[in-house]
């Protein structure tokens, strides 16, 4: 793959994360290619189907030695396959790697846990998902419960949907204000919860710390040392 063609945004895909913390930057970057020399691809261990945390099944377009040095990387994130995923060896060496030579680097909720896990966070202010705030901390981040949230090149968005607003940030940043906007219009991403806003100040951010223990122990139970380190 001719990595000097265009702006390559290489989308890391491994087994049982988020769909839409994939799809929904992934559209966003489709549809900017169409205003924009910037070329998405989807990057994992492997080309064969994988699954998603839903019924569908994802493959990726390229493998990750084809894509060494993508211009931005964008890492999704999950529940307990991710946390599991901090393990995985390939995958965090090729996130550590891919992000060192990168100019951007962003991660969508749970996916900013893999950067920590790859040594990119320590010191830095970052984000997640909100249930997960405390694992992020325990990998040398510095928790923001903002919708996404700035640090050098890392820019990283709180849980699933927030990666839809992150990424037009991103189309902006590498565009303009004008085509982000019109790539908003074309997806007509105009939210309107049935249920209105979420109330941040009443949210118990502790409330899954007893599941994410969970996903932890049985996720990283070959991998004691890390399995310490994030408290499960």
């Amino acid at each position: 793959m001719d990595e000097t063609e265009s702006k390559i945004v290489a989308f890391v895909l491994y087994p049982g994360l988020t769909a839409l913390d994939l799809v929904g930057p992934l559209q966003v970057f489709s549809l900017l290619s169409q205003f924009s020399p910037i070329n998405p691809v989807v990057v994992g261990a492997t080309t064969d189907p994988m699954p998603s945390d839903c019924i569908v099944q994802l493959s990726a377009g390229a493998t990750f030695d084809e894509v060494p040095h993508p211009f931005a990387l964008v890492v999704p994130g999950g529940a307990a396959p991710t946390l599991k995923a901090l393990g995985d060896e390939q995958l965090v060496g090729y996130i550590r790697s891919a992000a060192e030579s990168a100019e951007i680097v962003a991660s969508v909720c749970t996916g900013s846990l893999l950067l920590g896990a790859a040594g990119l966070l320590d010191g830095r202010k970052a984000t997640t998902h909100w249930g997960f705030y405390q694992v992020l901390e325990r990998l040398g981040a510095t928790y923001v419960a903002d919708r996404w949230v700035e640090d050098g090149k890392f820019i990283m968005s709180a849980g699933i949907s927030a990666g839809i607003d992150m990424a037009l940030h991103l189309a902006a940043r590498l565009t303009d204000d004008a085509t982000a906007r019109q790539v908003q219009l074309v997806l007509e991403y105009d939210p309107e919860p049935p249920f209105g806003g979420i109330d941040w100040t009443k949210v118990d951010r502790d409330l899954m710390v007893p599941m994410v223990n969970g996903w932890l122990a049985e996720g990283l139970q070959d991998r004691p040392q890390l399995l310490t380190k994030l408290g499960g």
